[in-house]
């Protein structure tokens, strides 16, 4: 299947061309320092929503673990009907939800924080 060589050339040539005529056309972009103040300041806020996340989740793993796998040692309906992919899948999902709930209200916060700062801060 593919493409034929004939219609391949053809994008080619014509993708080619476009590029030479953006190259042509000078642009100058100028950053402000408030951009990059900004973007500085989301990705502090990003980083700062993993690392909570993270910390979540392991917390969650260990609290969700513990009592899937002693259920399944002990309790009869959860040996005969939970195998080990079920207990995996309970596990996982409890990390999961943790990290996502977590990094979102971090990230919330942390956006928060920044705009307060940004109206209170006296001119």
């Amino acid at each position: 299947m593919g493409i034929p060589m004939e219609m391949r050339d053809a994008w080619v040539n014509n993708r080619n061309r476009k590029n030479q005529s953006y190259k042509n056309k000078e642009m100058i972009i100028i950053p402000s320092p408030e951009e990059d103040l900004k973007f500085l300041r989301s990705q502090m806020c990003t980083q700062e929503g993993v690392r909570a996340g993270v910390r979540s989740a392991s917390i969650a793993c260990v609290a969700s673990a513990i009592p899937t796998l002693i259920a399944v040692r002990t309790i009869p309906w959860a040996k005969a009907n939970l195998n080990y992919t079920a207990q995996a899948l309970i596990i996982s999902a409890a990390s999961i939800a943790a990290y996502f709930v977590t990094a979102d209200k971090t990230i919330l916060e942390c956006a928060r924080r920044n705009t307060r700062e940004l109206y209170n801060k006296p001119s």
